[in-house]
């Protein structure tokens, strides 16, 4: 057996593996360490002790960043592919020895994905109460990260923009316009004509800097002329946003959905926003595919987009043969 086939079978392990599909999807050393939460030199290390010992280059050293040679993409394709088959192998062997039809890790992203995700649990629940679901909450700056070092399966709610990489699939289920909201005591929800200009006194409930609504929102004041005071609050909770404006004279920004929640009714005012976002959906990691648990969930997912926008048009107590044929 020569060196360069003793390193390939016997010595090349699943963080080699990890490590090249992350230097080929980033670019940058730097990047790769925040990712792989290392320093830049011991990242640096380990990609020279792999090409070291396969005897190949991988990667090019430009001032833009590192280029895989024709080596460094071969290997990256097949390690995509058997990341892809250790990550699936690994959570049906959880499941199979927990005793459960599967386990699904769910990101959601809290001021839209609190929409959809809800009733999809209901129906997953309905469908295999045996498959378990583990929801985390949080911004996309924190929760694409996690999908993609295999910690989330999915990720639900208002999709970020296109990854121009392609590391991720993604599926559009809902679309919902961004309406500006108060509470019903709020002045402005007694007139019966409001104008861009009558929001200038207020404050504001803001979503935080660097997320996904912040800067389409005050790209879209800023045309109308409305300055943003210096009294906010920034929150992507939707309940703290909803009980504020019930006992102040905040306004907030909401989806179409969340504001017209019948148990805590807002007031929408009648100025219309441009298309701020793009539609609420899932995301998930096209190299890691989905596990069955994950597709279940997909289908869920599917299902309850259905109900929200046509609430008569479905049933969730579906017999099986139909329930089925659209989890497959």
């Amino acid at each position: 057996m020569s060196e360069f086939d003793w390193y390939l079978q016997l010595n090349l392990k699943a963080r080699h593996l990890r490590l090249l599909v992350t230097i080929d999807t980033y670019r940058n050393l730097t990047q790769v360490a925040d990712v792989t939460h290392v320093t830049v030199p011991a990242v640096s290390k380990s990609l020279s002790e792999l090409e070291r010992g396969l005897g190949l280059t991988l990667f090019s050293r430009t001032a833009q960043g590192l280029t895989p040679t024709p080596y460094g993409e071969c290997l990256v394709r097949h390690a995509r592919s058997m990341l892809t088959i250790l990550h699936q192998a690994r959570d049906e062997l959880k499941a199979l020895s927990s005793g459960t039809e599967g386990k699904v890790n769910v990101g959601m992203l809290p001021a839209s994905g609190s929409v959809l995700l809800p009733p999809a649990l209901t129906i997953l629940k309905q469908r295999s109460p045996g498959t378990n679901v583990m929801v985390s909450e949080g911004t996309s700056a924190v929760l694409l990260p996690e999908l993609w070092q295999g910690h989330l399966d999915l990720i639900v709610g208002r999709l970020p923009p296109p990854d121009a990489l392609g590391s991720f699939e993604e599926k559009a289920l809902l679309e919902e316009p961004v309406v500006l909201v108060t509470g019903p005591q709020h002045p402005l929800a007694r007139k019966r004509q409001v104008s861009w200009s009558d929001l200038t006194p207020y404050p504001w409930i803001l979503p935080p800097p660097g997320t996904i609504m912040r800067d389409p929102l005050e790209r879209a004041l800023e045309a109308h002329d409305v300055p943003l005071t210096n009294n906010y609050i920034e929150t992507l909770s939707v309940p703290v946003a909803r009980a504020h404006l019930h006992v102040s004279d905040f306004i907030a920004v909401m989806s179409g959905m969340s504001a017209n929640d019948p148990t805590q009714p807002l007031h929408v005012l009648p100025l219309s926003l441009p298309r701020l976002l793009r539609a609420t959906g899932v995301l998930w990691n096209r190299n890691r595919g989905l596990t069955p648990s994950a597709r279940l969930m997909v289908s869920c997912l599917e299902e309850a987009a259905e109900q929200l926008m046509n609430p008569g048009g479905l049933n969730p107590e579906a017999p099986p043969a139909a329930k089925a044929k659209r989890s497959q």
